[in-house]
């Protein structure tokens, strides 16, 4: 097998599909875990590292090709973390990153993705930006206690978004990665609907065979539902102005590239609820 690939979030929606593609092209896979498995899986080799720990990142990318680089959805500055992450790749002299970032990073600074952009962009390493759409799998993860309550709480207002399924996102990384396509490039992988949250309810009421409610809400009012739940201030803070984006029309373009690039249609956002339906069994 070449040098391995290192895969941050590889346990993640995306990493296990980046992990599972690069296997399957007989790519060795390094994984990075912040507890080790203690699990042998052929082709697969796991590394302890920490984003918040910079002592783990030598170790972690010492022989590898390439890098897989997912920013954890809980870490908001990139400065001290995935900044100095790219830094020792560059050092170490990987050949190329996969990072999965978001429409509209390009444009927008107000989201970590951007900072993390530029620095690759003005960096050694040959370079490939997902910007993705919506993963159709945040209402398996980010929705889900809501979705299980019989609600969907969100400032979207009627915006809409092309959900991506992160399975897809996963293959193209990895077609990066191993075959050198789409270097330098910022691809808009979409899936091939626009949804408002009102249909995504609509298709969750049909599938899970009770009613799910959509509740558009003001930013101030999400912000502080989700701190509720548990997540913190600067987490919460990324996703308002994400979801937000929405309503501007930020994600909701359709573009056919993710098609093309598989030479089959990508999977809708039904595909992904029909796939994870125990995913929302309701709250006793």
């Amino acid at each position: 097998m070449p040098a391995p690939i290192l895969v941050i979030g590889a346990t993640g929606n995306v990493g296990r599909g980046v992990v599972g593609s690069l296997i399957a092209r007989q790519v060795a896979v390094r994984a990075a875990v912040r507890t080790l498995s203690g699990t042998q899986r052929p082709g697969i080799d796991e590394v302890l590292f920490d984003v918040q720990s910079p002592a783990t990142f030598a170790p972690a990318l010492a022989g590898c090709h390439g890098l897989f680089l997912l920013r954890p959805p809980a870490i908001s500055q990139v400065a001290s973390t995935l900044v100095p992450l790219i830094d020792e790749a560059e050092r170490q002299g990987l050949e190329q990153t996969v990072f999965p970032s978001v429409a509209g990073a390009d444009k927008n600074p107000l989201i970590p993705h951007h900072a993390v952009e530029k620095r690759l962009q003005a960096g050694s390493m040959a370079w490939t930006f997902l910007r993705a759409g919506f993963f159709a799998q945040n209402l398996c993860d980010a929705y889900r206690q809501d979705i299980q309550a019989g609600e969907i709480w969100l400032p979207a207002g009627a915006g809409r978004a092309a959900f991506v399924d992160a399975q897809d996102l996963g293959e193209v990384a990895a077609k990066a990665l191993n075959e050198g396509v789409l270097q330098r490039e910022a691809p808009q992988l979409t899936g091939p609907q626009a949804l408002s949250f009102f249909d995504v309810a609509q298709m969750l009421t049909e599938e899970l065979g009770r009613p799910i409610r959509y509740r558009p809400v003001g930013p101030l009012r999400y912000a502080h539902h989700v701190m509720k739940q548990g997540l913190p201030l600067a987490q919460a803070a990324v996703q308002t102005v994400l979801h937000m984006g929405l309503r501007l029309g930020q994600a909701e373009a359709v573009d056919p590239r993710l098609g093309q690039i598989f030479g089959r249609p990508a999977h809708t956002l039904r595909d992904v609820i029909r796939r994870n339906l125990q995913r929302w069994a309701a709250v006793p």
